[in-house]
């Protein structure tokens, strides 16, 4: 019973970041594009919010270049 709450805490402790499009995706590479529509965001100054796993920092470093990231 107690490891259980102890793991729902860890998972609501997790931070949660920011993701803002702030660059096109006109001439990338199709990996780019797919990593862009992966994480939900669809235009330039779109922002979605997400929680910082290492697979969700993987793909914003993909496109850092793209993108502008922020705490939540």
């Amino acid at each position: 019973m107690i490891n259980q709450i102890g793991l729902i805490m860890a998972k609501n402790s997790l931070k949660k970041i920011k993701i803002t499009q702030i660059r096109s995706v006109i001439n990338r590479t199709q990996d780019q594009k797919r990593t862009v529509k992966a994480l939900g965001l669809r235009r330039i100054r779109h922002s979605v919010v997400h929680n910082a796993t290492p697979q969700i920092l993987g793909m914003v470093n993909k496109i850092k270049h793209l993108v502008q990231t922020e705490e939540v």
